[in-house]
């Protein structure tokens, strides 16, 4: 009786176990065949523009729906340039902040405040910073180049990456401040007792330490800064031409899809879904390069702080 007694509740636990696991796994499926349905969609439905152009399409600089001619690569290069320059601005910014939040103002009103106005920044809708931006990004840029003898558009993707900069510095700031937060105090002390000073711990210990949480950060940055549409639409001209400078009007991949979409039809809609099947593929290959980027520096950190 005793022995029936004590296999009943380990035969419950086992069943509900067995159940959570399922749910797991069944949960883990449905995200993988969500994905594959997505690329698939793209895929059927830019078949007409495949045929037509074939890879042609991604190294071709035209695009011209009266002529049914169309390439990708302004577009790739614009993504490109306003994703990366934009995350290259960002960097300081978001590490700076990071260590500001994690080592100097953990606690206290002024770090709550902070932390509060990070997670707002980050809640903003893109098309109140695309509005911000025409109403004051634009005019200072169009002065600067007017300073320095460029034509005066004030929209481009210089423009588009100032504001890629501002809108992902959220993401990669609060990421760094956690793993940052998460650095074990005995490593710090053991530093201190050596007699390094704060900065010394922070370069040596603690980044180290971080690393890899906070390179993390800055690639969810990039794919945010990839993928964004309707700011970067609004600021960065709207130009199907190959752009010749920082300062010149370009479009993205998201930003054409946006602007013409809607009027499309025919080959023009298919060149567009091919043009978005790019981007998902752009978009998935930097997270499988930021993935193995994370896991090489995780395990050079590991070997550094030990």
């Amino acid at each position: 009786m005793a022995a029936m007694k004590n296999d009943r509740p380990t035969s419950i636990v086992d069943k509900s176990e067995k159940r959570f696991t399922a749910c797991l796994a069944i949960s883990a499926i449905i995200i993988v065949v969500l994905l594959l349905a997505v690329f698939f969609t793209l895929l059927v439905t830019s078949i007409p523009a495949i045929k037509a152009f074939g890879i042609g399409f991604l190294y071709s600089k035209d695009w011209n729906p009266a002529l049914e001619k169309f390439g990708a690569l302004p577009f790739l290069v614009g993504t490109l340039l306003t994703s990366f320059l934009g995350l290259l601005l960002s960097i300081p910014f978001s590490i700076g902040i990071s260590v500001f939040l994690g080592e100097y103002c953990k606690e206290g009103p002024i770090s709550t405040f902070l932390r509060s106005a990070i997670e707002v920044l980050a809640g903003i809708p893109s098309v109140i910073y695309g509005l911000w931006g025409l109403f004051l990004l634009m005019p200072i840029i169009r002065s600067l180049e007017t300073m320095i003898g460029v034509a005066p558009h004030g929209v481009g993707i210089f423009t588009s990456a100032l504001i890629l900069a501002i809108m992902v510095i959220p993401f990669s700031a609060s990421i760094g401040r956690e793993v940052i937060t998460l650095v074990p105090s005995d490593l710090k002390e053991a530093a201190y007792s050596l007699g390094a000073t704060r900065f010394e711990v922070i370069k040596n210990v603690v980044i180290p330490y971080a690393r890899s949480g906070i390179i993390a950060g800055i690639l969810l940055a990039l794919g945010r800064a990839i993928g964004e549409t309707m700011a970067v639409t609004m600021l960065i001209g709207n130009s199907n031409f190959l752009p010749t400078s920082l300062f010149s009007p370009a479009n993205t991949m998201a930003s054409v899809i946006a602007n013409e979409f809607a009027e499309a039809t025919g080959t023009t809609a298919s060149s567009l879904i091919f043009v978005g099947l790019v981007l998902f593929l752009v978009t998935t290959l930097v997270n499988i390069v930021g993935n193995f980027i994370i896991k090489k520096i995780s395990i050079e950190s590991s070997r550094e702080v030990g």
